[in-house]
């Protein structure tokens, strides 16, 4: 693959996962939601890691800030920030009390505001590829 297919797959794949959000929002599957969230963000952060680095495969991390370190992204602070909140809802291999935790404090109000502001940043994210 090409340089431009491996951005393309990342792209494609975060829009699929972006759509998901949508379902799983109206399902009101709220954790689940900011999961797919979270992967649209890193996937992004993953095509222009690409597109920066000259390797096509980025690193084996799910962290949204070491990712965005390795690229020539320049965000905002607060997307920065945001990006730690984010990180938090990259669930794999967290324990069950954790996730219940999460589950308890996210419902609609909640999710709906960060969802807004990871459709800001994914816009963002997709103009500057």
């Amino acid at each position: 693959m090409t340089k431009q297919e491996h951005i393309d797959y990342w792209v494609k794949t975060a829009e699929k996962d972006w759509q998901a959000i949508q379902t799983m929002y109206k399902a009101k599957a709220y954790l689940h939601s900011l999961f797919f969230a979270h992967l649209v963000l890193e996937k992004l952060c993953k095509a222009h890691w690409v597109k920066d680095n000259e390797e096509n495969y980025p690193p084996k991390t799910h962290n949204l800030i070491s990712i965005v370190a390795r690229t020539n992204l320049q965000l905002p602070d607060s997307d920065k920030d945001f990006f730690a909140i984010m990180n938090q809802f990259q669930l794999e291999g967290r324990y069950p009390d954790y996730k219940l935790e999460l589950y308890n404090k996210y419902k609609s109000v909640q999710t709906k505001k960060i969802l807004d502001q990871v459709n800001n940043i994914r816009k963002c994210l997709l103009k500057k590829l």
